[in-house]
C-alpha cells in the first residue's frame, strides 16, 4: 500500500521525537485520522473536549515537558478554536507546532462550508512559521521547518493541510530545480556576548551597593548561577511569576513575585536598590521597577527582539543565561564589603512571611481564600507540578505557595487567559506521568472549561504511573479579581449581573466521573481535605467554599486605588461590610509587633 501524505506527516512526527497530539477530530482531518489508524495512535492522539484545550494542553505540556507541544484540529471551527491557546504560546514563548485541516483545494475560493481563510488567520499568532501544504514534495521541509522554528524562536508555528492533500501518495523532493529537501534534527546551541560586554555589565554591577536581581523563565536553566551570583552580589531576588521555579522561595534573600499579584519586599527590593540585573525575564509592568535615574541596569535575555525593554539598562547581554553567567562571574569583585543590604532583604522577607502566615490565619466566611493555599504548601510533594489559573487564585498561588528545589509551577503569564489551569495540569501529566500535579483554579475558570476537562483526566488516568492529579477550586461564587479590580481601579461596585456565578457541585460532578470529589466548608476541614485528595488513587476535585471578601492586596496600593477602592463602598457595594471588615483585618497584618512596616506613606 502506497504511503500517503498524511502517513508521512506522523512517520515525520515520530522521527522528531513527538511521543503524543493533543487534538480534537473533525472531518477536515479525516486523512490524518485514518493514518492515525494505520500508525496504530503513534504518536498518541490525545483528544480533549475542545480544540481551545488542545492547544493549552500542547503548551502545558511544552512548558513542562521541555519538548515541543503539537496540537491538531480540523478545518474552518477547529482551527479557529485553538487560538486562544496558540496566543498563549506566543505570549510566553513557549514551543508549539498546530496542525490544521482545510477544505479541498477545489474548493477554496468558493465560499464552501467551514472554509476559512486559515493562512491570514493563523499568520500572527503563528508569525514565525506558518505554511499551508499544497503538493506532497513541500513534505517534509515545511513540518521540519516549523518545528525547528519552533524551537529556534520558542514560539507557536502552524501548518495547514487541505483534506485532499491528505490524501495524496506521498512523493519526496526531488533533486532538481525548485524543490526542497529536508534532513531532521537540530543541534543544541549556546549564545553568548563578547568580552566587551560582559566587561561593561561587570564594571556597572561591581559599583553596586544595593543591587537587585529579578529573574523570570529565562532563568531556569540557570539555577546554581544565579544563587552564586546573588551571594556574590549580596543581592536580593525578585521573581516574575513565570519565573517562580526558577529559583527556591527557601533560599532567605528570595523575595517571591513581583507585581500586583507580588509580595512587600520584592517591592521594596525594587524601590531601594541602586543597581538592577534582570535575568531572562520581560516583566512588563515598569511602575515595579525601580524609579528611572536612581537605579543602573544590566539585562540578560537569549532574544534580541525582547531585549532592552521596560527598564533604561545600560548594557543588554544577548545571550544563554547560564552561559552568560558563568562568564560574568568570574569578572566580579570578590571583596565586596559588609552585607547590609542583603541583611536587610533578608529581614523584610522574613517579616513578610510572618505577615503572610496572619493573614492566611484570619477568619472568614465560610474559609479563608489565603488558608486554603497555605494549608496545602507543606503538604506538597519535592517534585510536584503545579498550575494556577488566572484570576484571584493566582494571587495565592504566588504568595502563598513555597518553590522548593525540584518542584515546577507555571501559569499563563502574558496573555493572563482564564481557563488553562486544567489543560495545563494534562498536559504536564503526558509531560510526566510519573509526578503528582496541582492545577490550583477559581470556580469562574471551573465552569468556564475545567470541569469539562475532568472527563479528559477520567479517559486517561490509567496512562499515568503516578495517579495523583488533584485540582483544587476556590469556590466563592464570584469572578473575583474584576470584582476587586472595578473597586480599585474603577471605583465602582461590584456589578452583581456580571461578576456573581452559580454554586455549582464541583465535587460531585468529579465524583459523577468515578473521580474522587471533596467538598470542604469549614476551615478545621481545609488540611485534611487537601491530604485525602493527595492520598486518592487517581484524579481528585477538591472544593473549598472561600470568602469573596477577603482582598487580593497589591504589595503597595496606591493612594488613589485605595480612594477608588473607598468610593466602590459609598457607591453601595453589595459586599461593603465583609469587604471593609476583611480589608482592615489583612492591612494591619504588617504593622503588628514583630511586623512593623517602615514605610507608612
Amino acid at each position: 500500500m502506497s504511503t500517503k501524505v498524511s502517513d508521512h506527516i506522523l512517520e515525520r512526527l515520530r522521527a522528531w521525537g513527538v511521543e503524543q497530539v493533543f487534538g480534537y477530530p473533525g472531518d477536515g482531518i479525516n486523512g490524518l485520522l485514518a493514518a492515525w489508524g494505520r500508525a496504530e495512535d503513534r504518536p498518541r492522539f490525545i483528544q480533549s473536549r475542545h480544540e481551545e484545550m488542545s492547544a493549552f494542553e500542547a503548551v502545558g505540556y511544552a512548558k513542562f515537558g521541555g519538548r515541543i507541544g503539537v496540537c491538531a484540529a480540523t478545518s474552518g471551527p477547529g482551527a479557529i478554536h485553538l487560538l486562544n491557546g496558540l496566543y498563549d504560546a506566543k505570549l510566553d514563548h513557549v514551543p508549539v507546532l498546530a496542525i490544521v485541516g482545510q477544505t479541498n483545494r477545489t474548493a477554496m475560493g468558493g465560499s464552501y462550508q467551514q472554509e476559512v481563510d486559515l493562512h491570514t488567520l493563523y499568520k500572527d499568532v503563528a508569525s514565525d512559521f506558518v505554511e499551508t501544504v499544497t503538493v506532497p514534495e513541500q513534505l517534509p521541509n515545511v513540518l521540519d521547518r516549523a518545528i525547528r522554528t519552533a524551537y529556534a524562536r520558542r514560539s507557536p508555528t502552524a501548518l495547514i493541510i487541505p483534506a485532499d492533500v491528505q490524501e495524496l501518495d506521498y512523493s519526496p523532493p526531488t533533486h532538481e530545480f525548485k524543490m526542497v529537501p529536508s534532513s531532521l534534527g537540530m543541534s543544541d546551541y549556546t549564545a553568548t556576548p563578547t568580552d566587551e560586554a560582559l566587561r561593561r555589565a561587570a564594571d556597572v554591577l561591581n559599583e553596586g551597593d544595593k543591587v537587585a536581581i529579578l529573574v523570570g523563565q529565562g532563568a531556569a536553566g540557570a539555577v546554581a548561577e544565579v544563587q552564586e551570583i546573588a551571594e556574590l552580589l549580596g543581592a536580593g531576588v525578585a521573581k516574575a511569576l513565570l519565573g517562580k521555579d526558577a529559583l527556591s522561595d527557601e533560599l532567605p534573600y528570595v523575595t517571591g513575585p513581583i507585581g500586583l499579584l507580588g509580595s512587600r519586599p520584592s517591592y521594596e527590593l525594587m524601590r531601594d536598590c541602586d543597581t538592577l540585573l534582570t535575568i531572562g525575564s520581560s516583566f512588563p509592568y515598569t511602575q515595579f521597577m525601580p524609579d528611572f535615574g536612581k537605579a543602573r541596569g544590566v539585562q540578560i535575555d537569549i532574544d534580541p527582539h525582547m531585549i532592552g525593554m521596560r527598564f533604561p539598562y545600560e548594557v543588554n547581554l544577548v545571550g544563554d543565561a547560564r552561559a552568560t553567567l558563568a562568564r560574568l562571574i568570574p569578572l566580579l569583585r570578590s571583596d565586596r564589603g559588609g552585607r547590609e543590604w542583603q541583611d536587610t532583604v533578608c529581614a523584610n522577607v522574613k517579616r513578610w512571611h510572618e505577615t503572610m502566615e496572619r493573614r492566611a490565619g484570619l477568619s472568614a466566611d465560610p474559609i479563608n481564600p489565603e488558608y486554603v493555599a497555605r494549608a496545602l504548601d507543606p503538604l506538597l510533594p519535592d517534585n510536584a507540578i503545579l498550575t494556577s489559573d488566572s484570576g484571584s487564585v493566582a494571587n495565592w498561588y504566588a504568595r502563598h505557595i513555597t518553590m522548593r528545589p525540584g518542584m515546577r509551577g507555571s501559569l499563563s503569564g502574558t496573555l493572563a487567559t482564564m481557563g488553562p489551569g486544567v489543560p495545563y495540569a494534562i498536559g504536564a501529566k503526558f509531560a510526566h506521568p510519573d509526578r503528582p500535579v496541582f492545577a490550583l483554579v477559581g470556580d469562574g475558570a471551573m465552569q468556564m472549561n475545567g470541569l469539562a476537562e475532568m472527563i479528559t483526566a477520567a479517559k486517561y488516568r490509567d496512562r499515568w504511573s503516578d495517579p495523583r492529579l488533584v485540582v483544587g477550586v476556590w469556590n466563592n461564587r464570584d469572578l473575583n479579581q474584576v470584582t476587586w479590580e472595578m473597586r480599585a481601579m474603577q471605583g465602582a461596585p461590584s456589578f452583581l449581573p456580571s461578576q456573581e456565578i452559580p454554586d455549582v457541585q464541583y465535587a460531585a460532578f468529579a465524583r459523577s466521573l468515578g473521580l474522587t470529589g471533596i467538598r470542604v466548608e469549614k476551615p478545621e476541614e481545609v488540611e485534611a481535605g487537601w491530604r485525602a485528595a493527595l492520598e486518592a488513587d487517581g484524579p481528585a476535585v477538591i472544593e473549598f467554599l472561600t470568602d469573596p471578601a477577603v482582598p487580593p492586596i497589591p504589595p503597595h496600593a496606591t493612594w488613589e486605588q485605595m480612594e477608588a477602592t473607598a468610593a466602590s463602598i459609598l457607591k453601595g457595594d453589595a459586599d461593603r461590610g465583609s469587604m471593609i471588615r476583611q480589608g482592615l483585618k489583612a492591612k494591619v497584618q504588617e504593622f503588628l509587633p514583630g511586623g512593623k512596616d517602615k514605610d507608612k506613606r
